[in-house]
């Protein structure tokens, strides 16, 4: 099948899909939960076989892939997220009479989807921006991920079982195979509305620019990458020294440091650099290899930290173990604030389990560092109450460099649910006031539409003066469920 048969059957179902109920779209999501769940088993083991990730993993993955499922099926049934917007006419209106205007959003066409290596199920064909896709109402062309073909491949057949099994037309998903080219030629057709992408900047930034030099440009959604620093302070750090030193090895070496929240940077104050870094190496030396997705990633990760160790700003504290695709070892390089601020290449992620300790001088070194700062998915603050009020000026900086500001904890660990922000400031993004993850991912498949003077039975059920969904609307500038 060519991409013009494919398309042109997405475009025919939309034409359907996007007026099916909220409540109807919500029993197919979960009619793709209900089938991936009775697969599980099968489905663990394909995963498992191609990703070089243990079952544990995948079974938690599973079932976050499927949770999220739920939450857009729930979202959909509750309805409100289309922003039902309505000024009412005002026919005595002096001087002129005013218009009945009514607005929400409306699902955009349909959607590429790229798959992402390093999470099988919960970033990939039925992963988040799938399944975000779908919730707003968009038929979805997926393009399935090399490092996991037979996992994707047979995901998207439970797809299409719950497509046929809620009587939709098949182009409402499409599972597609192959290279760089039909990757391309996906974002280049002309009926393709939206792309979203996880994976590494340079991918990224390819197809951005391909969407963007379109006759009729798209939007891209890429997630890019991000090296999510945290910056410690003194007074914090001094108390917590060793639990915090385990707490960032712990996420440093999550997953083989496979995850798009892996922490890449710490900034530790000259005072307590020493501590801490004997802290962090034996923790370090005490953590478990582990495996890389596959022999590409795994190259990758050395022959970055190798053109790394030709630098003499920095200062190795872990070096890796002899190069090997299975039971990767971490690693762990120290470098002064000062020639990290130099050089823009302390900032370029490595994918795995590599960090950069920058010590500083002082708290007014680290504005410097957060003015220099790359926009990132997460950056966390290691700091008391009392540090954190001294600081609201980097404070505000650091807002502007981010997706996501944690006061404590680590960056690993993503929530899926209603206020989560993935996603931040370019390059770590193609866009930074949309997420990847939680509820509101919806709203990138969704443009807003204004209804001037429609007649009120050919209103969707959305803008009826009688609320028949019982959303909340805003009328008049008040949010609110009542009736008109």
């Amino acid at each position: 099948m060519n991409l013009d048969t494919i398309f042109s059957a997405a475009q025919e179902a939309f034409l359907s899909y996007k007026n099916l109920s909220g409540s109807k779209k919500a029993d197919f999501l979960e009619k793709i939960a209900e089938i991936l769940e009775g697969n599980r088993g099968a489905i663990v083991l394909m995963a498992v076989k191609e990703s070089n990730l243990p079952e544990g993993r995948i079974n938690g993955e599973l079932g976050r892939t499927t949770g999220q499922i739920k939450l857009f099926a729930n979202q959909l049934r509750e309805g409100s997220w289309v922003e039902a917007t309505i000024d009412p006419a005002d026919p005595k209106r002096s001087p002129m009479p005013k218009a009945d205007i009514r607005r929400m959003l409306i699902p955009i066409g349909p959607v590429v989807v790229f798959g992402a290596s390093n999470f099988p199920l919960a970033f990939s064909t039925a992963g988040g921006d799938t399944i975000s896709a779908l919730a707003a109402g968009c038929p979805v062309i997926y393009k399935g991920h090399p490092a996991h073909p037979d996992t994707s491949k047979f995901v998207g057949e439970c797809i299409s079982q719950a497509v046929k099994k809620s009587g939709l037309q098949e182009g409402v998903f499409t599972h597609v195979e192959g290279g760089v080219k039909m990757g391309q030629d996906l974002v280049k057709h002309p009926l393709a509305k939206a792309v979203a992408f996880t994976g590494s900047f340079g991918a990224g930034k390819s197809l951005f620019n391909i969407a963007s030099d379109r006759d009729e440009p798209i939007p891209v959604y890429a997630e890019m990458g991000s090296v999510n620093p945290i910056f410690t302070f003194p007074q914090r750090l001094g108390n917590e020294l060793i639990p915090m030193a385990q707490s960032f090895v712990g996420s440093l070496t999550l997953g083989a440091g496979q995850f798009c929240t892996n922490p890449g940077l710490i900034f530790v104050p000259k005072e307590l650099a020493g501590r801490f870094k004997n802290a962090v190496s034996e923790s370090l030396q005490e953590a478990a290899g582990s495996p890389m997705l596959h022999e590409g990633i795994a190259d990758s990760y050395y022959s970055a930290l190798d053109n790394l160790k030709t630098r003499p700003e920095l200062n190795w504290v872990k070096v890796p173990d002899a190069k090997h695709l299975i039971n990767v070892s971490p690693a762990l390089a120290e470098i002064k604030a000062a020639d990290w601020i130099a050089d823009n290449l302390f900032q370029q992620e490595v994918f795995g389990s590599f960090a950069l300790m920058v010590v500083y001088e002082n708290e007014a070194e680290l504005k410097g560092v957060a003015k220099k700062l790359h926009g990132q998915l997460t950056i966390t603050l290691w700091a008391d109450t009392s540090e954190l009020k001294a600081n609201t000026e980097l404070i505000n900086l650091l807002e502007e460099k981010c997706g996501r500001l944690l006061f404590g904890g680590v960056p690993t660990g993503v929530e899926v649910g209603y206020a989560m922000q993935h996603g931040g400031p370019f390059p770590s993004t193609t866009s930074s006031n949309s997420t990847s993850v939680g509820a509101h991912a919806i709203k990138r498949f969704a443009r807003p539409i204004a209804l001037q003077d429609m007649p009120a039975d050919l209103l969707p059920d959305a803008l009826k003066n009688a609320n028949p969904l019982g959303i909340t609307r805003q009328i008049n500038g008040k949010f609110t469920v009542e009736k008109i």
